[in-house]
């Protein structure tokens, strides 16, 4: 006799940092039933609760997708990594903690683009009620939300330094990047509450999981969205080895980030209908928007020896390491609760533009830096390792079926440095920097280039070196974009078009990728989210 088939008000795919915020939101309703499907399992672990372990975390096989680009045309051929978490939390279980919202100009872009609704002051309210912010509540910030904003501790030698040179070459020392003026140098804030990862998966998923209306299955890989008439009514799953239906009363929600939301949509046979048909997939709906726009944000590296023992890698001696551990675990505090960031820019280096185009963060250490300790492994030696991020890239890519078996990975094309543009911010951005660092106090700082070295100055030199190492910020997005033309995939309801029932939310939905860290518009997106579905059901009972 065959087992009946569970229900739900809310089937949510997905327990990243959006999936997490909605299934907590909805959940508040104790009339609603909400399910929360993940592929991968727990998130309760020290490499992930550790603010200093975050990149250790990331490069985890046992918690990560695994991704790479396909061959990437425009950079010799080189397959890029493409880090997504497999766990709950999602990728704000990996990422670097850093909070950022990117320009204001950024969302009123994506209302001139036909997001209506998605303005900055209209979502604004949504950035504010996520977080609980050091400075206390403001126009600007939210002082009681569930998410920590924590203020950086600055080092005593490197960010004073940066800083001087900074105003010195005119720019603004920032004391918010998200107050009144968003372009300048100042230190970032990071989520970290108490000297642990403040995610979405600790801070809201994980008090509203003892609720007995929200339901959160792990180790769960969803094969497809059911379809039936025009409307999606339930998701098939497979679990330990065997497939199980769940079906959804309300609404089937897709929280899967900007790979995995397009895939499961190609997958259920929405997406473009010609490509799904190659793989033998039925076109329930023919939507050549699924999955292209792909966007994220090129980065590219430089490496500086430093002058001096002032670098973070004082603190990689496996003693004092040990004690900054036991420190940890004890108090939260510590040189292991918290990040070694120098300082950040956000700057415009080029005239004509409205907002910065590079971010550009430094940091008092070799990103390959380890522990070490005399006679057992030598001392990385002192570093500063910089980032430069081109903020709003031209180039688009797309993600693509490779396979109908659902367990295949996707093909990611990201088409890094794909125009002209795009390789000529680069080349504008390795000699900013120099310039930059070349200036006192700042040059006070390093003692050689490492890397890109010295010898690489033209701009056939500086091409060769951006294609041999330019990698992405890891903030994918706009791979199921809203809007109102005829590639847009979801209305400003982030309602997928074409099919009732369904909705996509996170950061695949953006028009445009942001001119920042793209973990804070994840989580306010699902904020948004969730009051219109609350909002939309409402009105439905209503009428």
């Amino acid at each position: 006799m065959s087992q009946p088939v569970a229900e739900y008000d809310y089937i949510v795919v997905g327990a990243g940092s959006s999936g997490c915020v909605l299934a907590a939101r909805l959940s508040e309703d104790p009339g609603c039933r909400v399910l929360l499907i993940e592929a991968g399992g727990s998130e309760k672990r020290a490499i992930v609760s550790m603010p200093l372990a975050w990149f250790e975390a990331m490069k985890t096989p046992g918690i990560g997708w695994g991704y790479l680009s396909e061959p990437e045309p425009h950079c010799d051929d080189r397959r890029i990594p493409a880090p997504r978490g497999k766990l709950i939390g999602g990728c704000s279980s990996i990422n670097g903690m850093m909070y950022s919202r990117g320009h204001p100009g950024d969302y009123d872009q994506w209302a001139q683009m036909g997001a209506r609704g998605w303005s900055h002051d209209e979502v604004l309210p949504y950035f504010r009620k996520s977080e609980s912010n050091w400075r206390g509540p403001s126009e600007h910030h939210g002082g009681d939300g569930p998410i920590t904003v924590a203020r950086h501790a600055s080092d005593s030698v490197v960010y004073p330094a940066l800083l001087a040179t900074a105003q010195k070459r005119g720019w603004k020392q920032l004391g918010d990047f998200h107050g009144e003026d968003s372009e300048g140098w100042s230190a970032p804030d990071f989520t970290v509450h108490r000297g642990r990862r403040a995610s979405p998966a600790a801070r809201m998923l994980r008090p509203a999981m003892a609720r007995a209306n929200l339901t959160v299955i792990t180790h769960a890989l969803t094969h497809r969205i059911v379809i039936d008439k025009g409307r999606a009514t339930g998701v098939v799953y497979e679990r330990d080895g065997q497939l199980q239906t769940v079906n959804a009363a309300g609404e089937v929600i897709v929280s899967a980030g900007a790979f995995n939301s397009p895939h499961l949509l190609m997958l259920s046979g929405i997406g473009p209908g010609d490509a799904l048909r190659e793989h033998g997939i039925d076109v329930v709906c023919d939507l050549p928007g699924v999955g292209a726009n792909l966007q994220d944000h090129a980065s590219i590296g430089m490496v500086h020896k430093a002058s001096g023992a002032f670098s973070f890698d004082r603190e990689l001696r496996l003693d004092r390491f040990a004690l900054s551990l036991l420190r940890w675990q004890l108090f939260g505090t510590g040189p292991a609760g918290g990040l070694p960031v120098g300082a950040q820019g956000f700057l415009r280096t080029r005239e004509g533009l409205d907002r910065p185009d590079l971010q550009l963060l430094i940091n008092p250490l070799a990103m390959d830096s380890r522990l070490w300790f005399p006679g057992w492994r030598a001392r990385k030696g002192d570093y500063l390792s910089l980032s430069a991020v081109l903020l709003h890239p031209e180039s688009r890519g797309r993600v693509a079926l490779k396979s109908a078996d659902p367990r295949a990975k996707p093909a990611i094309h990201l088409n890094l440095l794909a125009t002209d543009g795009d390789r000529a911010s680069f080349r504008r951005f390795i000699r900013f920097t120099r310039d930059f660092l070349a200036d006192t106090p700042a040059s006070d700082l390093i003692d050689h280039e490492v890397v890109p070295g010295p010898d690489v100055r033209s701009d056939v030199e500086i091409d060769a070196f951006v294609r041999q190492r330019i990698g992405t910020a890891m903030h994918p997005t706009s791979s199921c974009a809203m809007g109102t033309g005829a590639m847009a995939v979801v209305d400003p309801q982030l309602r997928v078009r074409g099919v009732e029932g369904l909705r996509v939310v996170d950061c695949s939905v953006m028009p445009t990728i942001p001119g920042g860290n793209t973990n804070a518009p994840a989580i306010m997106i699902a904020e948004k989210a969730a009051d219109m579905i609350r909002h939309g059901q409402a009105a439905a009972i209503a009428a």
